[in-house]
């Protein structure tokens, strides 16, 4: 009787994490690494909107962009380096 409870749990068990138990070493260190260019990029993106947000406080003056044009450009950024790091978190680059 107990084996005939053990089948569906397996059964289950090797449907859903199938994709994880079948990833080789390569396949898991190309993940790992993009993972961690997309977080470090998305900080960077974020970092530059937030030089460009706070550049008049911190005392540095900025030829180009004017200032619409740098606040829209540093929301895209900070749209962008939200984008990457939810990339990163996810890690869905096969699908």
């Amino acid at each position: 009787m107990n084996k005939l409870l053990i089948l569906p749990s397996l059964f289950f068990k090797n449907l859903f994490w199938m994709t994880e138990d079948n990833k080789d070493g390569r396949t898991k260190r190309y993940i790992l690494m993009r993972s961690l260019m997309d977080f470090g990029m998305g900080l960077i993106y974020i970092g530059v909107a937030a030089f460009l947000l706070l550049a008049d406080k911190i005392g540095v003056n900025l030829a180009f962009p004017p200032k619409p044009f740098s606040y829209i450009f540093a929301a895209l950024c900070v749209l962008y380096g939200g984008f990457r790091i939810y990339r990163g978190i996810q890690k869905n680059y096969f699908h």
